[in-house]
């Protein structure tokens, strides 16, 4: 198994390295990204870029799987998903020079399918609320509200989100599976664990764990096809081909009157927050893995969070959720990359994916192919929890007000609204309302409001 994940990054790596430092090329790469400045060269760059996308490229069957579950068109979501990723990861490598990929985010895109499922809005109209959370996040990227904004939440509440968003996709991935169903007098209880759908998903997330326990590159993404593989030999799926013309993009007409008809604040507003959160994090623990950090600071800062931006924005009017930048990209820092340059595979990589579409499409409608992919990621965003103090009840309860409301909810947005509420309140009644910065009081004053008087549900 070692030997086939490792045979074409080894190609790749082989031939567009020698191909760059026979001519000039590999001197405008050295050039332009600062190659030994950072330590690196054109080979390890690549090899980097490819490790990043095989551990990410599980994003281009999840994602149309999850946004086509809900009535929008398989071959519209994958290349506004492919579009997205590369214009992000491009101004990523380009622009910023950062080692990072960037691609719709998991739990932001199975979010925008809960709020389309369960509130009976068009998915138009919940493309505009991506549409003005990616108009504002541009806004705060080229100015200080950013870091005001990141500086003024708790971190109690900042881990709380992220864990919250973890339990709710695992949550998703557990009733794809069939793993869990309704129950009338218990409202959710285990599944017929001998439907082969059910069947299929948990060997494919034993598979995938088993990989993921020896360290192989890439293992959700093998783990997925080797699923795929087992699923097609017992009858569960089923393909016409591989390789095709890439389908057309189509612009959307998203409805950006209908966020404000239908009261939508608390979406963008949730939109918003977790796309700052994951990006922050993603590109604060990647820069410094990669020593790129400068006296705790990340230099071009304002850059990178533009390639976020404006994916997000972007995404939005081809048809996708939020993008974000990819916490898998730490290991193509771990093979060794430290530039632009190890963006710009990616970005290629993903762009060359769009040939591939009816083989894509075919995986992701199977959900039990897809299923483990939510349950394992739901599992790396629970990490936040260990940082939350929770023998300080004012910290931890509005952490675990989050947790507990996401998934019980089905909604992102409510969750937030009870962690920005309950926090500040109860600071104010253990005597510590003067640590609670004002801008948290306004949030949750606004959330009241959301929450009494235009609920979303």
């Amino acid at each position: 198994m070692q030997y086939n994940i490792r045979t074409p990054c080894l190609f790749v790596q082989t031939v567009v390295g020698d191909s760059f430092r026979s001519g000039g090329l590999n001197m405008f790469m050295e050039k332009f990204f600062s190659l030994k400045e950072n330590g690196t060269d054109v080979r390890t760059e690549v090899m980097a870029g490819v490790t990043t996308f095989l551990t990410m490229v599980y994003i281009l069957i999840v994602n149309p799987a999850l946004l086509s579950s809900i009535g929008i068109p398989f071959e519209q979501v994958f290349m506004a998903t492919v579009i997205s990723a590369v214009i992000g990861t491009l101004i990523m490598g380009l622009v910023a020079k950062y080692p990072i990929a960037i691609a719709p985010g998991m739990g932001l895109n199975a979010y925008f399918a809960s709020v389309v499922g369960a509130q009976g809005l068009s998915y138009q109209t919940v493309f505009g609320t991506v549409f003005i959370a990616g108009l504002l996040f541009l806004l705060i990227s080229v100015t200080s509200l950013r870091k005001m904004i990141i500086d003024a939440i708790p971190n109690s509440l900042k881990y709380g989100i992220t864990s919250g968003i973890g339990l709710f996709i695992a949550f998703i991935g557990l009733k794809n599976a069939g793993i869990v169903v309704p129950n009338e007098s218990t409202m959710v209880t285990l599944g017929d664990l001998h439907q082969p759908g059910t069947v299929l998903a948990l060997a494919g997330l034993f598979i995938t764990l088993i990989f993921m326990a020896r360290n192989i590159k890439g293992a959700i993404f093998i783990g997925m096809i080797v699923t795929a593989i087992i699923g097609y030999f017992i009858g569960l799926l089923n393909f016409d081909g591989v390789l095709s013309v890439p389908p057309t993009p189509v612009f959307f007409d998203i409805d950006i009157a209908g966020v404000f008809t239908n009261s939508l604040y608390s979406i963008v507003f949730a939109f918003l927050l977790v796309t700052i959160f994951d990006t922050t994090g993603t590109l604060i623990g990647v820069t410094e893995q990669a020593g790129l950090t400068k006296d705790g600071k990340i230099p071009r800062a304002k850059k990178a969070f533009l390639g976020d931006a404006i994916a997000t924005t972007v995404g939005s009017m081809f048809g996708t959720s939020p993008s974000t930048a990819y916490v898998e990209s730490s290991t193509g820092v771990a093979a060794g990359g430290r530039t632009g340059l190890t963006a710009t595979v990616v970005a290629i990589l993903f762009a060359a994916s769009i040939f591939f579409s009816p083989l894509i499409s075919a995986i992701s409608s199977v959900q039990a192919i897809t299923a483990p992919v939510l349950i394992i990621v739901g599992c790396f965003m629970m990490e936040g929890l260990a940082k939350v103090n929770w023998k300080i009840f004012d910290e931890a309860f509005p952490a675990f007000a989050i947790i507990l409301t996401m998934p019980l909810t089905s909604s992102i947005s409510t969750g937030i609204a009870i962690g920005f509420i309950t926090y500040p309140l109860m600071k104010v009644f253990s005597g510590k309302g003067k640590s609670v910065h004002p801008l948290i009081y306004i949030f949750g004053l606004i959330f009241l409001v959301q929450l009494i008087f235009f609920p979303t549900h």
